[in-house]
């Protein structure tokens, strides 16, 4: 763990902790693209549109995992940082208890209100049979999905980025695997789609589970150790709580948007749906490279070593910057093939192309945020990670929208995320300036 945290090879290390979250990230994603992709082929709209309906559910209860994972995270990757492995354990195992509890919290709560729920997602008579069945799986499976981002994301504080990276692709592959099976071939629809993306989570913990008894040193399982300090408590639930309204905020602009989509039809959804998880894996690749810094981020932080911190900061910004810009130019040039890909529609490819080039005209500016919002939930930092965790898929962007559609009816509806985009970076800038983690 020593060669991990080594600050002579600041550079070497970052890149080693982040690349395999980048591409753990990536495949993350692979489960929601693969469920898209299958269901798609069956060329049934209201079938795409009710699974992507559901999108907004599975990211709220990856919200809730990220409540401890990445508040645990944080405080872990600070106490290594001052060598305080005992209260390591104890974090580690109050977190994944406290998940297991909200896990089935959740599954009764979106199992009695699914109705309405589903109605507020915007199912209507056409899609609501296809979304409930997607959206039942989830619910009732909820305590397995809030866990396995648990262990995924504490493991990489103790430098096991790579061991993570493999649980990730495990379920990935597993999910891949079953998805036609399950869609197609047994004719299950939506709910052979959910079975499979449940399953593969379900092998990701076991997995986890296994890697933790075998070669961690710090973290633990034990219900002995689940115990923690009230400030503890409060570190936890102050950043991962931040961390977590960011991925509620992504539901709540998935939810808004199909809302004034809902105006201009089932088919706008539909490929709203399939943009939104293209331009994900830009979002996943930069948040992946942004996570990668956690560990390190918050080890600097906590041993004091301010003016390391202030050179990985430094060059985390000019990365990013320049990784985002590469990215745009990628996405805006084959938006219409990358479309093509998922759907054989041609109105629906032109139309994904024009709303998938608003969606990464700005992500430089969604790049900057990303990384300045990790930087203050590693370092502790909870009020810039909160007004920034429900700033630029947020507050920002409902205002935003509203003012847009208003001005410019269904154009606004597109451009929306790139304003806010915008607006976002420039307070994040201006809370690094005032918050700024080398200062204190």
């Amino acid at each position: 763990m020593d060669s991990t945290f080594d600050t002579n090879h600041l550079y070497r290390n970052y890149f080693k902790m982040a690349f395999p979250v980048v591409f753990g990230l990536v495949v993350t994603l692979i489960y929601n693209l693969a469920d898209t992709f299958f269901v798609a082929q069956t060329n049934d709209t209201n079938l795409i549109a009710g699974v992507s309906l559901c999108s907004p559910v599975f990211t709220a209860l990856m919200a809730f995992g990220n409540i401890y994972g990445q508040g645990g995270s944080s405080l872990i990757s600070r106490l290594l940082g001052q060598n305080n492995v005992n209260s390591v354990k104890c974090v580690s195992s109050f977190c994944f208890y406290i998940a297991i509890a909200t896990g089935f919290i959740l599954a009764i709560i979106l199992s009695v209100l699914h109705k309405p729920i589903l109605i507020m997602l915007g199912a209507d008579s056409a899609t609501l049979p296809h979304a409930f069945d997607y959206y039942i799986i989830l619910a009732v499976c909820a305590p397995v999905i809030v866990l396995s981002f648990i262990h995924s994301n504490l493991m990489r504080c103790e430098g096991m980025s790579t061991e993570s990276m493999i649980g990730t692709i495990l379920g990935a592959v597993i999910n891949i695997i079953l998805d036609p099976i399950l869609i197609s071939v047994v004719g299950m629809g939506a709910m052979g789609a959910a079975v499979a993306t449940v399953m593969g989570y379900f092998c990701s913990v076991l997995y986890f589970l296994w890697l933790l008894h075998k070669k961690s040193k710090c973290l633990s399982v034990k219900l002995s150790h689940c115990h923690i300090k009230s400030s503890e408590f409060r570190q936890i639930f102050g950043v991962g709580t931040a961390a977590a309204l960011s991925n509620l905020m992504q539901s709540l602009c998935i939810i808004v948007v199909n809302q004034f989509l809902l105006l201009y039809g089932n088919d706008k959804i539909a490929t709203m749906g399939i943009v939104l998880k293209i331009i994900m894996i830009a979002q996943l690749i930069l948040t992946g490279f942004s996570f990668g810094g956690i560990p390190m981020f918050g080890y600097l932080y906590g041993a004091g070593q301010r003016k390391e911190l202030n050179k990985l900061i430094k060059f985390c910004l000019i990365f990013i910057s320049a990784l985002s810009l590469v990215l745009t130019a990628v996405l805006c040039l084959f938006a219409t093939p990358l479309m093509g890909i998922f759907i054989n529609d041609a109105s629906m490819i032109a139309t994904g192309s024009v709303m998938l080039r608003w969606q990464a005209v700005t992500t430089i500016f969604a790049g900057i945020v990303l990384l300045l919002t990790v930087l203050f939930q590693a370092t502790g930092k909870v009020v810039p990670s909160f007004v920034l965790s429900i700033s630029r898929q947020g507050v920002v962007f409902v205002i935003v929208l509203l003012v847009c559609v208003k001005l410019f009816a269904y154009n606004g509806v597109l451009m929306g995320q790139a304003v806010s985009d915008i607006i976002s970076c420039i307070i994040a800038i201006i809370l690094l300036i005032f918050c700024n983690p080398i200062k204190s």
